[in-house]
């Protein structure tokens, strides 16, 4: 297959590209300076020229915090930039993998959300990628929408990348201890996509590593299988650090989708980060 991957200089485009190249696949790899996803126009010349059968969206404005003061922007992107991508899909009768999150629930109560949950974003950001869900479901029929949280990849600025180099400074570390989740390791979601592509089981779908955690207990994990001994966190509330944006305090996202659909779950959260240490220097 041709598939057009957006936003490669990320930590998952990189990663899906590389995975194509490995199963025989042609990626055609784009990001802003190829194509702006924001121009209508160009987004339809460049994924017309490729001529693909597929486009995995993987590019998106993610700066939590920063999309509250720059709105617009955020908007832009990740819901109208998704938009055009969509019509495009449309039109030439493509499949269309879109990148979602965790965000587009309230993260309100204990129980994990279902694919199929009703949405209620809590901030700017949750808000224009449940837009980019909505465009998707309205213009695209060959859909996979996956939402994703807590990704960590080699190619990016990422928690795990924070909590090493913040350990070479400090002993004593605090970290949030009441927003529970599951990280995503982009290598593993590459796998997951890539293998998504190739069918025909359209829909939503979440695909996080398995396992939960807090904040605080995946920086024990992390210091831990670092080696870094001297580190010493504390578990603290998110009212210790005001952020900007909302952050959902309940990320549980059920996977059994994936295996009703015959796809592989990711693996553990505490393996990814094992084989993620070996990869990356810290």
């Amino acid at each position: 297959m041709r598939i057009l991957v957006t936003g490669v200089k990320g930590q998952l485009g990189h990663d899906v590209m590389n995975e194509l190249a490995k199963r025989g696949h042609v990626g055609v790899g784009v990001d802003v300076e190829e194509m702006d996803i924001t121009d209508p126009a160009a987004v339809e010349k460049v994924i017309t020229e490729a001529e693909v059968e597929a486009v995995i969206h993987c590019a998106a404005y993610t700066a939590v915090d920063a999309a509250e003061d720059n709105i617009e922007i955020c908007r832009k992107v990740n819901a109208y930039g998704t938009e055009n991508i969509a019509k495009v899909c449309q039109k030439l009768d493509q499949k269309m993998i879109y990148i979602s999150t965790d965000y587009v629930f309230d993260g309100e109560g204990t129980r994990p959300w279902e694919p199929d949950d009703e949405r209620h974003p809590l901030n700017v950001y949750g808000e224009t990628k449940y837009e980019g869900e909505l465009a998707v479901e309205k213009y695209v029929k060959k859909f996979y929408t996956v939402r994703i949280a807590w990704v960590f990849g080699v190619n990016g600025k990422n928690f795990i990348k924070t909590m090493l180099n913040l350990g070479k400074t400090h002993t004593d570390l605090n970290v949030v201890n009441d927003q529970v989740g599951s990280p995503t390791y982009t290598l593993d979601l590459a796998v997951l996509l890539v293998d998504m592509v190739e069918t025909d089981k359209y829909g939503r779908y979440h695909a996080t590593n398995e396992g939960l955690c807090t904040w605080y207990e995946f920086a024990t994990e992390i210091f831990k299988q670092a080696g870094m001994d001297n580190v010493t966190t504390h578990p603290v509330s998110s009212d210790e650090f005001p952020a900007k944006a909302k952050r959902p305090h309940n990320s549980r996202m059920n996977r059994d989708k994936l295996e009703e659909n015959g796809f592989n779950r990711l693996p553990t959260w505490q393996d990814a980060l094992k084989r993620y240490l070996e990869v990356i220097e810290y």
